[in-house]
Order: structure tokens, then sequence, then C-alpha cells
């Protein structure tokens, strides 16, 4: 459906050469791609409805080094929502201490009633976007309650409850970030692989080199901070196994738009 990458490291780590590998996979997963640059609760988003092998402002970034310290990279192969800016990952929103958060998905939300009532409040149409707002909310509410900015760790707990409670029948890989910390979560089997090199935990829907890829824990949030895993969630129960009869009519729903 899409691909996923995301790095955390210590430091400014080089990823352009890893970031020409996974982008190179735009030719089968061709409805657009995006960057989130993550920087002390900043996040800076670049982003197109184009394929990444064709887009000319993507490939005019990757002729100079890239650096960074906490990066996330979305390309997209649509089955919810149309080819257009709005339904291009990364989605940002900022929550009620004015921290920016960035999510990219790869995955489809089957059944949710929780996620239904942002449907008219939402800017594009893909159910991965208003899972952020659903995030947002949670987030939200938790500041109101605390009258204070999250924890790290709170921060941590509330996206652990999100993926409890949005799993069930439904394909939820996801990356975040909050500016400072990288969120993973991966419900489908060997479909998010890690490794860590100097410093660095870089996160992949596919290996992208001859490194010791290995696969994230299934079920289980995984939250990363300078390269360094931070915060282990409880694994859950909700295993996501393909069926083939609602795809089926997802992509009679996608051959329709």
């Amino acid at each position: 459906m899409c691909e996923l990458f995301g790095i955390s490291a210590k430091k400014d780590t080089r990823c352009d050469e890893l970031l020409k590998e996974f982008f190179s996979h735009g030719t089968i997963h061709p409805h657009g791609w995006g960057i989130a640059y993550c920087r002390d609760k900043k996040i800076e988003i670049k982003k197109e409805a184009v394929a990444s092998h064709k887009s000319t402002m993507l490939k005019t970034r990757l002729q100079s080094p890239v650096y960074s310290d906490l990066l996330l990279a979305h390309i997209r192969l649509a089955t919810k929502g149309n080819i257009e800016y709005n339904n291009t990952h990364p989605f940002i929103r900022r929550d009620a201490s004015k921290r920016s958060w960035a999510l990219i998905h790869n995955g489809t939300i089957f059944e949710s009633d929780v996620l239904t009532v942002y449907t008219r409040r939402q800017i594009g149409t893909t159910d991965s976007e208003r899972i952020l707002y659903h995030l947002i909310e949670k987030m939200n509410n938790k500041i109101k309650q605390k009258g204070d900015e999250l924890s790290e760790k709170e921060r941590s707990q509330v996206v652990e409850e999100l993926m409890r409670e949005i799993s069930n029948e439904n394909k939820t890989n996801l990356i975040i970030s909050d500016g400072e910390l990288l969120y993973a979560h991966m419900n489908y089997k060997d479909s998010l692989y890690q490794k860590q090199k100097e410093g660095a935990v870089v996160l992949s829907t596919k290996p992208l080199d001859d490194d010791d890829w290995r696969a994230l824990e299934l079920n289980t949030l995984l939250v990363y901070k300078h390269g360094e895993l931070f915060y282990t969630g409880e694994k859950h129960e909700f295993e996501y196994i393909d069926d083939p009869e609602k795809m089926k009519y997802l992509y009679l729903d996608f051959a329709a738009m």
C-alpha cells in the first residue's frame, strides 16, 4: 500500500543515500511522496502528490547531502482518498501545548467508530489523517487533565493507548514524531524493519541496504529518543491478517475515484 521510513539519532546523521534508495520505490508506489524534518517540537513538511522518482523537487533536494537526527519519509500507493496534496503523507497537526506532530501510515482503517467523527473536520479524505486528528484530541484531553505539558513517558502512553484502540481489524503500521521522539508500531507481520548503526536507529518498510535489518516487534509500540529505545509498550493482541474480501471492496472504492 505505502512505504515508511524513519530515523532517530544522537546527532545529525547523513541519510541521503538511504533516502535515494527508499524513494526509488516510487515506481511501485506512485501516488505521492513526503518528508518531515523534525527538531525541537517543530516539524517542517515537504511533499507532493507526484511519484517520487518523477519529482524534480525531490531530485534537487537529494543532490545535496541530507543530515538529520529525526526524520520521517513516506511514499504512497493510494487505497483511500484521491491522489492530491491534502492526501499525501506526512500529516501534521499541533496539540494544545503547541507541540507539532507528524504521522505516516502504511495500512488501512476498515473498522473504527472513534475515527469516523473526524471525516468532516479533516483537510483531506484519508483514514490516515483521521488517526492524527484522534491522537491530537487524546493528547489535548491529557494536557487539560494535567494542566501542563505532558512528559515524554506520558506522551508515549497516550500513543500506546491509541494503538490499542484502533488496531483491532485494522492495519496500523505507523511512524509518528512529536519533534523529539520517534514512535513506531507494526501489527502486520514482517512489514516494518529496523537497523541500528553508529548511534542511530533507521526504520523502513523494506530493508534498504545489506546491513542487518530486523523486523520490529509485532503489536508493540516502540519509542526512540536520540537513536536509543526509550519506551516499550505492552504487547496487544490485534495482529492484522489479510482479508481478501475486505481488500476487494477497498479496491473497488479506489477504482471508482
